[in-house]
């Protein structure tokens, strides 16, 4: 599989860039040891002074900024990052799916990036990350079918199936999955990519049996 940012959203979004991890892992449920490095960071953040100074770390901000650039209210179209942040501040706990995408979420809040996942069994060719076309949707995960319009999506052969606010059924993380792809998405530079796509890697490895683990910046 190969990654490439479309020249067209690198223009709006100039400091745009990409980590990539992928890697063999088993999906299981989350160990007791990783839902306790979840309710920490539960915990770490909602005993800060004012929670809601999270909402404005630089990350966030750049995500919000991307999707201004392209023509989307950023109130209404969130980064899950900021999505999951949300949630914890209101009192609720983090998703608990399987262990893979409990690590996602993970690094996703500690980093206040947007994180998407692909089952690669599921992901048809090589993947770009450009802007939507009018007309394109797909069945989001646990939601109604998503108007993509000018959104950022991942886009293989067969279409979109990704974006920063929410993924695809198409491509979702399932019980059967054996390989994935793990994508952070900075709005903001890659400067952080290096060191969260090493944390994700360590976190695999731990808990979801992860190995031949490849990692990838695109810029």
């Amino acid at each position: 599989m190969k990654l490439s940012i479309d020249l067209a959203l690198r223009k709006k979004c100039p400091s745009l860039a990409l980590g990539v991890v992928s890697a063999q892992v088993r999906t299981a449920e989350s160990s007791l040891e990783l839902l306790g490095e979840l309710y920490s960071v539960e915990a770490a953040i909602l005993k800060s002074v004012d929670p809601r100074t999270l909402l404005a770390t630089p990350a966030i901000s750049a995500t919000r900024a991307g999707y201004r650039a392209l023509g989307k209210d950023p109130a209404r179209y969130r980064g899950s990052a900021e999505a999951l942040l949300r949630r914890i501040i209101s009192g609720k706990h983090f998703p608990n799916i399987n262990c893979v995408v409990d690590i996602i979420n993970l690094v996703s809040v500690e980093s206040r990036l947007p994180i998407g996942l692909y089952d690669l069994a599921h992901v048809q060719g090589d993947i770009v990350f450009r802007a939507g076309r009018k007309g394109e949707t797909y069945k989001g995960i646990g939601k109604f079918d998503l108007n993509l319009e000018d959104l950022p999506v991942f886009a293989d052969a067969a279409g979109p199936h990704g974006s920063p606010s929410s993924d695809s059924e198409r491509t979702m993380v399932t019980a059967s999955t054996e390989r994935v792809a793990a994508i952070l998405i900075s709005f903001g530079g890659q400067q952080s990519l290096d060191a969260w796509s090493r944390r994700m890697t360590a976190l695999f490895e731990k808990y979801a049996e992860g190995c031949e683990i490849q990692t990838e910046i695109v810029t």
